[in-house]
C-alpha cells in the first residue's frame, strides 16, 4: 500500500474546512436554548388557560421581546423555532384553524416580538433600569403597538380562515390584545430587571424583610382573589410596600406572584373572577393584570426619583460645604499672608517701642517704631477695605472696570500709587463670579505693585476681542528674576488658582529692573 504525502499548506486547507465556526455555533445554540424557552413559556399560558382555546395572558411574548431586547435581534431565529413547536403542536389538535390561519398567526407574532424589542432599543436604549417615568411609560407605548400588530395579523388570519366571523372581530382583537400586552408587561420588566441587572436586583432583595415582603405578597394575592367579596384591592398595600422598600426588582417580582396567583386561580374554577362569564371573566383577569402591573411601574418609577432626587441634593450640599471649606481656606490664607503679617509686625514695632520708653530711650527711636506701627496699621486698613469690597455684594455691580477705577483711588489715597485703568464701556461677556475673580487676581497684582515694585506708577489693561477677555497689569518698577513662590510668598500662587478655577490662563513676565506684567486670558461667554 503506497504512502499518501500532505504537504504543510494542504494540512492547513483540511483543518480550514473541518473547523467548526465557534461564534456560529454559539449563536445557534443560543437560539436553539431560545426557542425551548418561548415553548415552554407557551405550555405554560395554555396550562393556565381558562377554556380549550382563551389564554387570559401569553408569556411568551414578553419572553420573547426581552430576549432580542437584552442579546440581540439576532437571535430571531430561537422565537421563529419555538413558535413553529407551538404551531405544530396545534395543527395536530382535532380543532386545529386552518394551515394558512397558522401561518398568519406565526408571522403575526414573529413581527411583534421582532418590532418589540426594536421599539425598546429605541425608546429605551440598552438596558433600561426601569427607574424614571419615561422609561415606564417608553415601555408601556412599546408594549401596546407590539402586540397591536399580532392582534390584528392574528385577527384577520382568524377571519381569512373562517374561524371566526365578522361580529366577532372587536371581541376577538380585544381578547388577543389584552392577553399578549398581560403577558408582556408581567414578563419582560422582570426579565429586564432581574436579568438585565441581576447582581443588583439580588443585593436589594436578599434581606429579611424581602422574603418578609414576598410572603405578605402571596397571602394578600391568595385572599383577594379566593374570597367571594370583591377584595382585590388588597394586593396594593403590599405593592406600595415593594415600591418603597425594594424598587424595581420587588415590583416586578410582585407582579408576577400576583399575576400568577390570581390566573392560577381561576383557571382552577376559583375565586372571584371565575363566577363571572367566560368573556367577562377573561376581560376581567386581564384589565386586573394589566392595571396592577402598569401602577406598580409606574409607583416605583416615581419612588426611584425622587430617591434620586434626594441623594443628588445631598451630593449637591457636600459639593457646596467643600467649595465653602476651601474658600474659607484661601480667605484664611490670605489674611494670613497679609492682614496678619502687617497687624504682626505693627505689634512688634508697638512692643519695642514700650520698651524703648520703659527704658528712657531717646524720643526719635520711639517715634521710628511709633511711625513703623502706624504704617503697617494703615496697610491693613487698606487691604482689609480691599478684602470687604472684594467679597461684598456689590463689588463689581457695575462692571470691572469701574470697580478696577474704585480701588485705584482709594490705592492712591492711601499709598501714593497711582494707577490707570483702560477698558471697554460695554458691558463684559462674562459672568460675574468671573469678573469677581479677575478683579481679586488685579487687586493681589496691585498690592505686589505698591508692596515690592518700588514704583508709583501701574497701568490696568482690559481688552474683550472676539472670544476671548484680557486683564492685564504693567508695572516699570524693579521687576524679579523668577517668581516668588511658596513659604510666606503666596501671592502669584494665589493668582495662579484664581485663574484655573475659572478657565484662565495666568501667565507673567518680569525681569531685573525691566518692571512686571502680569496677563490673564480666558474665554468670553455668548449667555453671560
Amino acid at each position: 500500500m503506497g504512502e499518501v504525502h500532505i504537504s504543510g499548506g494542504q494540512a492547513a486547507a483540511v483543518s480550514q474546512g473541518l473547523r467548526v465556526d465557534r461564534p456560529l455555533l454559539a449563536r445557534a445554540g443560543a437560539c436553539l436554548v431560545l426557542g425551548l424557552a418561548y415553548f415552554a413559556a407557551a405550555k405554560l399560558g395554555q396550562t393556565l388557560r381558562y377554556t380549550a382555546s382563551v389564554s387570559a395572558i401569553w408569556p411568551p411574548v414578553g419572553l420573547g421581546i426581552g430576549a432580542l431586547y437584552l442579546w440581540g435581534l439576532g437571535l430571531w431565529p430561537g422565537i421563529f423555532l419555538g413558535e413553529l413547536i407551538v404551531n405544530t403542536q396545534l395543527l395536530l389538535e382535532p380543532t386545529s384553524p386552518p394551515v394558512g390561519s397558522i401561518m398568519g398567526q406565526q408571522l403575526g407574532n414573529m413581527a411583534e416580538v421582532i418590532v418589540g424589542a426594536w421599539l425598546l432599543m429605541r425608546l429605551l436604549g440598552p438596558r433600561a433600569k426601569l427607574e424614571t417615568a419615561n422609561e415606564v411609560g417608553n415601555l408601556i407605548l412599546a408594549v401596546a403597538v407590539a402586540t397591536a400588530i399580532s392582534a390584528s395579523v392574528g385577527t384577520l388570519s382568524m377571519l381569512a380562515g373562517g374561524v371566526i366571523d365578522t361580529a366577532d372581530i372587536p371581541t376577538f382583537w380585544r381578547t388577543w390584545w389584552l392577553g399578549d400586552s398581560s403577558g408582556a408587561l408581567i414578563v419582560l420588566p422582570f426579565m429586564l430587571v432581574w436579568i438585565g441587572n441581576a447582581h443588583a436586583a439580588w443585593r436589594r432583595m436578599w434581606r429579611v424583610e424581602g422574603a418578609l415582603m414576598i410572603a405578605t405578597v402571596v397571602a394578600l394575592s391568595v385572599l383577594a382573589v379566593t374570597s367571594d367579596a370583591p377584595l382585590t384591592y388588597l394586593i396594593f398595600p403590599a405593592l406600595i410596600w415593594a415600591s418603597f422598600r425594594f424598587g424595581a426588582p420587588g415590583v416586578t417580582l410582585s407582579t408576577v406572584i400576583i399575576a400568577g396567583i390570581t390566573i392560577g386561580v381561576t383557571a382552577d374554577r376559583l375565586g372571584v373572577f371565575f363566577k363571572q362569564a367566560i368573556d367577562d371573566r377573561t376581560l376581567s383577569t386581564q384589565l386586573f393584570v394589566l392595571i396592577t402591573a402598569s401602577t406598580a411601574l409606574f409607583l416605583t418609577a416615581v419612588v426611584s426619583e425622587r430617591q434620586r432626587s434626594a441623594a443628588e441634593l445631598v451630593a449637591a450640599r457636600r459639593r457646596e460645604n467643600e467649595r465653602a471649606l476651601a474658600e474659607r481656606r484661601r480667605i484664611a490664607r490670605e489674611l494670613h499672608d497679609s492682614v496678619s503679617q502687617s497687624l504682626f509686625s505693627s505689634g512688634l514695632h508697638t512692643r519695642t517701642a514700650q520698651r524703648a520708653l520703659d527704658n528712657n530711650v531717646g524720643s526719635a527711636a520711639v517715634r521710628q517704631h511709633l511711625d513703623a506701627a502706624a504704617e503697617l496699621t494703615k496697610r491693613a486698613q487698606l487691604e482689609m477695605r480691599s478684602f470687604i469690597f472684594d467679597w461684598g455684594p456689590g463689588g463689581i455691580g457695575d462692571g470691572l472696570v469701574a470697580a478696577f477705577g474704585r480701588h485705584s483711588a482709594a490705592l492712591a489715597s492711601e499709598s501714593d500709587l497711582a494707577v490707570t485703568v483702560d477698558g471697554p464701556e460695554r458691558p463684559l461677556p462674562l459672568q460675574g463670579v468671573k469678573q469677581a475673580q479677575l478683579f481679586a487676581i488685579g487687586r493681589e497684582a496691585l498690592a505686589n505693585v505698591a508692596k515690592h515694585a518700588g514704583t508709583r506708577s501701574a497701568h490696568i489693561q482690559i481688552d474683550a476681542d472676539g472670544d476671548a477677555i484680557t486683564l492685564q497689569i504693567r508695572d516699570g518698577g524693579d521687576g524679579f528674576s523668577q517668581p516668588a513662590t511658596g513659604d510666606g510668598h503666596h501671592g502669584i500662587d494665589s493668582m495662579k488658582s484664581r485663574a484655573a478655577e475659572i478657565g484662565g490662563r495666568l501667565s507673567i513676565e518680569s525681569g531685573l529692573g525691566q518692571g512686571t506684567t502680569v496677563t490673564v486670558t480666558l474665554p468670553a461667554e455668548e449667555e453671560a
